[in-house]
């Protein structure tokens, strides 16, 4: 339960922070031009609000709503989600939106998009000038890749450090190098010392990759022994610290990956028993393991949670390599932090594709696999980074040509400066309902995902 209230509390803050300069760029434009704001609210306040004030002689009542999905800057004479079309009918006043030129109704609109993109470029500043930047080199990976099946086919072959394409050298094992691989046709490599590559189609589903159990490509970790559980299954099969596993359930085991690949696998046996034979059979292996340089076989009985009873030496790639971290002075870190948040937002561009697709629908997520992204414990850096990048999203999904988004009205705005005419009132007010129908429904789906991947159906 403390793991879920700390996440929640880091999603809300990151979404009000988000949501309030959204809406304010939205504020300060319609502000500059002269335009009535009547109200400006962080979440939505049907029916009622926890907290509404308006200043002695201003127009704008500001306002905390209940609904935790959005907030709203009502703007006078505009048709927007309020569907407020009570006061288009009265005579239009030249404080009110639509009496203003269509240029400055666009700033008007782009000026939240355009508050999260820059917002998300100051955070990825300031986080390179803070903390610098910390990662692994990928050419630095001494014990290479682990990969599956489909990646061996196409020539890979466990323990191949990964160099870069002909695109460029890798830099991290992260996002990005799945999607170089995705669109390579050749990767440079070091395989057993000497310099290689390995031919790939330049068209590989990057989703597809990522998705695949195991995954296509992940850092190769040594299958050796730390330390021994007094009493554990290991302990009885003579298993010692410094030991390395071979073998398990007549499988060859060359790294730590492959042992928890067979040990999943085992997992889903015992998801199925029906008995306590079958039971009994799941939790029933065969290992063997590199012991003062003979190799030992045993039988072994795992626990009922399928453990074996040790410790490993390495179980993340933080425990086998040293990180390497950049620090940024305060003028390299601007110009850094630029190109950093415009490779996220090119990164997310392209991988729109894949929601097009049925893998890309259900790996869409709600408000419970945003907040999942956030650490179970407070972690300040960790929180400005899924800040920054919510903040792309947010501008990115906004732009997005659809009725109710602010894309939507940029999309007629530029109608209307083309052909110097205005889409009809019933038009806008018909659109609105149609794009608002449309993002409530992308709501419910991705909500909807989240729900079932908790239940287990996903």
């Amino acid at each position: 339960m403390e793991i879920f209230l700390i996440r929640a509390l880091q999603l809300l803050l990151a979404l009000s922070i988000l949501i309030v300069l959204h809406e304010g760029g939205h504020f300060f434009f319609a502000k500059l031009f002269g335009v009535r704001v009547e109200k400006f609210y962080l979440f939505f306040d049907w029916k009622f609000s926890l907290f509404k004030y308006k200043p002695k002689n201003s127009d704008t009542e500001y306002g905390i709503g209940w609904i935790p999905l959005g907030g709203y800057c009502k703007i006078a004479g505009m048709i927007d989600e309020s569907f407020d079309t009570e006061q288009m009918q009265q005579p239009e006043q030249p404080w009110e939106f639509r009496t203003k030129p269509a240029w400055q109704r666009l700033l008007i609109m782009v000026g939240g998009v355009l508050v999260n993109f820059i917002l998300a470029l100051v955070i990825y500043s300031a986080i390179l000038f803070h903390w610098g930047d910390t990662y692994i080199p990928l050419k630095d990976m001494t014990y290479g890749m682990k990969f599956n099946e489909e990646a061996q086919a196409y020539g890979f072959r466990d323990g191949d450090i990964l160099i870069g394409t002909e695109k460029g050298e890798f830099k991290d094992f992260s996002v990005d190098l799945y999607r170089d691989l995705s669109s390579a046709t050749r990767v440079d490599i070091v395989r057993d010392g000497k310099p290689a590559s390995v031919a790939l189609p330049g068209n590989l589903n990057m989703l597809g990759m990522l998705k695949a159990d195991p995954s296509f490509v992940r850092p190769l970790i040594p299958a050796v022994v730390d330390s021994i559980m007094a009493g554990s299954p290991a302990e009885k099969t003579g298993l010692a610290k410094g030991d390395t596993i071979t073998m398990l359930c007549g499988r060859e085991v060359n790294s730590y990956n492959a042992f928890m690949d067979i040990i999943a696998r085992r997992n889903d046996m015992l998801a199925t028993a029906q008995t306590a034979a079958d039971s009994l059979k799941a939790r029933s292996v065969t290992m063997a393991f590199s012991h003062e340089g003979n190799i030992d076989t045993t039988d072994v009985v795992l626990t009922a949670d399928m453990k074996v009873g040790f410790a490993w030496r390495y179980s993340a790639i933080n425990a086998l390599y040293t990180p390497y971290t950049h620090e940024y002075g305060l003028l390299e870190s601007i110009p850094a932090g630029v190109s950093y948040g415009l490779n996220v937002l090119g990164g997310y561009i392209g991988d729109m594709k894949y929601v097009f697709t049925s893998d890309g629908a259900k790996s869409l997520g709600g408000f419970g696999a945003i907040g999942s992204l956030f650490p179970p414990v407070w972690d300040w850096y960790m929180f400005w980074r899924m800040t920054a990048l919510l903040s792309i999203i947010l501008a990115f999904m906004n732009i997005l040509p659809i009725p109710a988004l602010d894309g939507g009205h940029v999309l007629f705005l530029i109608y209307e400066m083309i052909t110097r005419r205005k889409p009809s009132e019933q038009f806008m007010v018909r659109a609105e309902y149609i794009g608002f129908g449309l993002v409530l429904l992308l709501m419910i789906v991705a909500n909807l995902n989240d729900v079932l991947r908790l239940l287990g159906y996903m």
